[in-house]
């Protein structure tokens, strides 16, 4: 990029927000310009722009469409995938003030957003009127809607409520291709069901920014849980026999509202940091939250406590203790943060089928060894959705190096498996390899071809995703 185009490019963004808006010093665009997604490349941006209404994104889209120049939206930048990195030449596009409630509708269980709202602010918002968003990533304390919404976020509870995708009724979008480049289009709508025309909702979300802005959007809500959740956890001499409990409920038909993993090494971190008072001596934990009410939510229970025990469990019991039943789900979210401490983590999120989580532990086990890698693992066990977090002591190269073949090595082993390269964090920059060796060509022709109806220019995210 020339001087001149960048000369162009920021005196165009100060006519269209305020000067102060427009960030060009170096240290505060570095900090604007990566998630955090360890080792994946991060390009030299010419200046971060905070909006604040979708007229000021519309207006910046047209100005970066007619100098040609990326435009990478971000919000609070919690991702794990590089995809709110920078691009080289490009501006970043910063959301997170845009963070207003607009409509919390209480009689059509529905609410909508500006891409800013921090997830867990949304969620005390809706409680006040006795409504529930499900959706609740571990960074859900920080991490924007907007984010969520980019990369089909999912969480502790998506196995029984599903993921952000079902709960995104419709969207507001600045966009360009056939509807013209700075062009703010409608998507979706109000009601529990809707068939008119092409499903561009449901593309855009899990879209990571490469079609367009999401400037708004209309989420279902439901109303608040009611009675009391039960608990239950058990304790296991390896993954392998954590990964047959899993496998044995689901073969039951057992639905709890979350069922989660943490092993030897998360728990360890964890109590090290905050002495929450887990007990960090077995080899993986697994946790189950049944909110079922009354008769029902306690022969579920039993029956989960039964699965533990016959899959190996060295012990598996219902707490009936509120404090250290929060505690062990607070260790759960907690794992990431907690393991950053000792070093860097590269950062997976595989999904195999429910009946391949024994096998896939026992590849996380295997590849581990092959590579003499320190792998800790933290899962949405019961819907399949793995989080082996590959750990290496700090400016050791070697080890960097080894970690970056064991990476590609799981999403290998996850695709033979019948699974998948990303659950929830999207492909970004550090799957694009996998995403390419887990879809068909044609699949793959599709989508490029999608990719050019929606960004002909191709300023939306530039090399992310495909």
């Amino acid at each position: 990029m020339t001087a001149d185009t960048v000369a162009s490019a920021v005196e165009g963004l100060r006519r269209v927000v305020p000067p102060e808006r427009v960030a060009l010093d170096p240290d505060v665009l570095r900090g604007l310009s990566h998630d955090e997604a360890e080792w994946a490349p991060v390009g030299a941006a010419i200046a971060a722009v905070r909006v604040r209404t979708e007229a000021e994104v519309a207006a910046l889209v047209r100005v970066c469409a007619e100098l040609r120049v990326p435009i990478v939206a971000r919000g609070a930048g919690t991702g794990l995938s590089g995809g709110a990195n920078a691009v080289d030449g490009g501006i970043v596009l910063d959301l997170s003030q845009m963070r207003e409630i607009l409509e919390i509708d209480t009689e059509n269980l529905l609410c909508v957003v500006q891409p800013g709202v921090v997830n867990n602010d949304l969620k005390a918002a809706v409680a006040e009127h006795g409504l529930w968003y499900p959706p609740d990533p571990a960074s859900a304390p920080w991490a924007t809607l907007g984010g969520n919404v980019a990369t089909n976020a999912g969480g502790l509870c998506c196995l029984k409520y599903g993921v952000t995708r079902d709960y995104v009724l419709g969207l507001r979008a600045v966009v360009g291709g056939p509807a013209g480049y700075g062009s703010a289009v409608a998507l979706g709508r109000r009601t529990s069901k809707g068939v008119a025309g092409y499903d561009l909702t449901g593309l855009m979300v899990g879209s990571e920014g490469t079609l367009g802005i999401v400037t708004e959007i209309t989420l279902r809500l439901r109303p608040a849980p009611v009675g009391h959740p039960r608990t239950v956890v058990g304790a296991f001499s390896s993954l392998v026999d954590a990964g047959r409990a899993v496998a044995g409920v689901t073969r039951r038909g057992l639905t709890p509202a979350a069922l989660e993993l943490l092993d030897r090494v998360c728990l360890e971190a964890v109590e090290e940091w905050k002495q929450l008072g887990v007990d960090p001596t077995t080899a993986a934990l697994l946790l189950a939250r049944v909110d079922s009410p009354g008769t029902a939510g306690a022969e579920e229970a039993t029956a989960i406590v039964t699965e533990f025990t016959d899959a190996g469990a060295i012990w598996a019991t219902e707490s009936t203790d509120d404090v250290e039943a929060e505690a062990l789900f607070e260790a759960r979210r907690l794992a990431y943060p907690a393991l950053e401490r000792l070093g860097p983590v590269l950062t997976e999120d595989v999904c195999v089928p429910r009946s391949k989580v024994p096998a896939m532990f026992a590849q996380i086990e295997a590849i581990a060894s092959r590579h003499d890698v320190r792998i800790a693992t933290v899962a949405h066990a019961g819907d399949g959705n793995l989080h082996p977090l590959l750990l290496t002591p700090p400016g050791d190269d070697d080890a960097r190096h080894r970690a970056m073949l064991a990476f590609e090595e799981l999403l290998d082993a996850a695709i033979a498996l019948g699974g998948t390269v990303t659950g929830e964090h999207g492909v970004g920059l550090l799957k694009r390899g996998g995403m390419l060796r887990e879809l068909d060509a044609g699949n793959i022709a599709l989508q490029r071809g999608v990719k050019d109806a929606f960004d002909p220019l191709g300023i939306f995210n530039p090399g992310k995703v495909l």
